[in-house]
């Protein structure tokens, strides 16, 4: 039975990015311990976030002497599987699928994209890094490379059936950059992303903010008149 994917990412699994990426800063910096506090006072939570977050991923740290950076770092590492090649398949080469194909930094985190693929018989003939195949071939190259996670980026009226058939070819993970939300089996992870959602509750944030800001901008205007 198909469903919208019950696996939603935590945001604990999230706030584990934003502390890796204060880590690797520290580190640079040549510090090789740090606080709770300080994870916290960088990432905008609270120290007690902090540490129910490192228990949930079973990451433990001393007290009173603070956590060792490398030893935190290689335990989140793990976590996220760092110590294998992940390779992926990237469906859809249009603008976004162009772009992400190109993104440098896949690779450097040990995600290897070995093929894209795009119905479009004249990108399939255009020189690349990467080569583009035609769907037939669909099968044979997840299986050849042992693919379990595949990225889509396809227009909103082809993503669920390019969806369905990644799914027969034992795909178990897909990273969704179309705007549609996607039923699948219950086995399969999704993750939706919507670059249009996003810079929307940007804009609706700074919208909020800026309304704050002329309430307390009348406030002084309105005291100043006052006196």
């Amino acid at each position: 039975m198909k469903q919208i994917t019950k696996y939603v990412i935590k945001n604990s699994l999230k706030r584990i990015f934003l502390y890796r990426a204060c880590l690797v800063r520290l580190k640079l910096m040549g510090v090789e311990r740090v606080y709770s506090y300080t994870l916290a006072n960088e990432t905008g939570v609270n120290s007690d976030q902090v540490r129910k977050d490192f228990s949930e991923f079973k990451i433990t740290g001393n007290k009173r002497g603070g956590y060792n950076i490398d030893e935190l770092l290689e335990k989140m590492e793990s976590i996220f599987h760092r110590n294998k090649d992940h390779n992926l398949v990237l469906i859809g080469m249009g603008n976004m699928g162009q772009a992400l194909s190109k993104y440098s930094r896949f690779v450097q985190r040990n995600m290897n994209i070995v093929a894209t693929f795009d119905i479009d018989p004249f990108k399939q003939k255009q020189r690349s890094d990467l080569p583009v195949y035609s769907m037939n071939r669909l099968k044979e190259i997840i299986d050849r490379f042992r693919v379990k996670v595949a990225i889509i980026a396809v227009p909103e009226i082809s993503a669920q059936e390019v969806a369905d058939e990644l799914v027969r070819h034992g795909i178990k993970g897909i990273v969704n950059f179309a705007p549609v939300l996607l039923k699948m089996p219950p086995d399969v992870v999704v993750n939706n992303v919507n670059l249009c959602d996003e810079l929307e509750s940007v804009i609706y944030y700074v919208h909020k903010l800026m309304k704050v800001d002329g309430i307390k901008n009348l406030e002084l205007l309105y005291r100043d008149m006052k006196y």
